[in-house]
């Protein structure tokens, strides 16, 4: 038996060109310095996990008094239960402990066990496909010249995104600190245009602005159906079901969700029963962990639901690799000004290249098969933990 004898936290500097707004959104703009942590399992016979986060989220308080506390001297391959004993701290730690922090130690965790395995965590979960469609999730729109500021940036920008092979095309559109933003009809507008330029056949889906009232939201799901939408996703606050409840109610547009609201898969749950929704959305990040998405899509699974992962990235795809009821990997976030295939820093290679044609291939390496730059993180160091 193998045990955990270590956790240890790199915060490291990398450059990007992203730039993120008040809800999180990345956006382009001039070459920065920003930071980045990994977190680093080990185990007794030397095997080491790795999961890659926002330092605010790998704290030291939060590691020393709640991971350590409950990760050190135990059995990794006992994850299930470690996510139990994890979880049950959230409570009594003041919301120090987020679910974001609970599935950076559980990415962490399966990647430890499947390298110790040398198997893909999606095999080790029960392997369903070994590649996936990818749609293009673009950023936000903006108010940049040649960007993503009018509907004929983003129909120019939708015609290159079928030619690079994208299966499908899911917009973001217009959100503050867009002066102007948000709107309903510059969203149908942009819509639209995009419908236009890539033809009926074309999958579309449109994420909107996360706060318009019901009566905005109707509307532009209304707009939506005309132009044969694929599906509606978060046009509303998300801590309010009962509102997606009615909005779902009134529209034959399939409503998909929820992405950003709390409560781990027990939320989810209660999503499908009120028929909140018509596709189920869960995230790594956004339920706390790997075992945590995988229980969203059985759940929905069990419901003849269909469960669209949220977000980029190798926990996604390791989900994706082990359900059935899913469709799509949601590839970006994508903007005319980022090229989307150019490794970060810390990376010698991205997790998600796109084939020839439109597919994701899953990873094939031990874990979950990032390949990290290990010394460019030690060269690179801000704090160690």
């Amino acid at each position: 038996m193998i045990e955990i004898t270590d956790i240890k936290v790199r915060v490291f500097r990398h450059k990007t060109r992203k730039h993120k707004d008040s809800a999180g959104h990345s956006h382009p703009g001039p070459l920065r310095d920003t930071t980045q942590a990994m977190i680093t399992i080990s185990a007794s016979d030397g095997t080491q996990g790795h999961a890659f986060g926002a330092a605010e989220a790998m704290r030291p308080h939060v590691i020393e008094n709640y991971v350590k506390t409950v990760y050190l001297r135990q059995n990794p391959f006992d994850r299930e239960r470690l996510w139990h004993e994890l979880a049950h701290w959230q409570r009594g730690s003041a919301d120090q402990l987020t679910d974001r922090t609970l599935a950076l130690a559980d990415m962490a965790l399966h990647d430890l066990i499947g390298r110790h395995l040398d198997m893909p965590v999606h095999k080790l979960l029960g392997g369903v496909r070994d590649r996936i469609p990818a749609y293009a999730s673009t950023m936000c729109g903006d108010e940049l010249e040649g960007g993503l500021a009018t509907p004929e940036d983003y129909a120019r920008y939708a015609e290159w995104l079928v030619q690079r092979g994208y299966k499908a095309i899911k917009l973001h559109t217009w959100m503050p600190p867009v002066s102007w933003a948000p709107n309903v009809k510059a969203d149908l507008k942009a819509c639209a245009a995009v419908r236009e330029a890539v033809g009926p056949d074309m999958p579309l889906m449109l994420d909107a602005f996360h706060w318009y009232d019901r009566l905005s939201a109707l509307e532009l799901g209304r707009g939506l159906e005309k132009l044969g939408y694929y599906w509606f996703e978060e046009p509303m606050d998300e801590q309010s079901m009962s509102s997606y409840r009615w909005l779902a109610s009134q529209l034959d547009i399939p409503v998909i969700g929820p992405e950003s609201a709390g409560g781990k898969y027990f939320n989810r749950a209660e999503w499908i029963v009120s028929r909140a929704c018509d596709v189920m959305r869960t995230g790594v990040i956004d339920v706390g962990g790997i075992g945590a998405a995988i229980k969203t899509a059985s759940l929905a699974e069990a419901f003849g639901i269909n469960c669209e992962v949220h977000s980029p990235g190798a926990g996604s795809l390791a989900v994706l690799g082990a359900i059935k009821n899913t469709t799509w990997y949601e590839r970006g976030l994508l903007h005319p000004f980022i090229d989307y295939d150019e490794p970060p820093e810390y990376l010698n290679a991205i997790v998600d290249p796109l084939d020839d044609d439109g597919m994701v291939p899953l990873p094939c390496g031990p874990g979950l098969g990032e390949d990290i730059n290990f010394d460019y993180i030690d060269d690179n160091l801000v704090s160690t933990q």
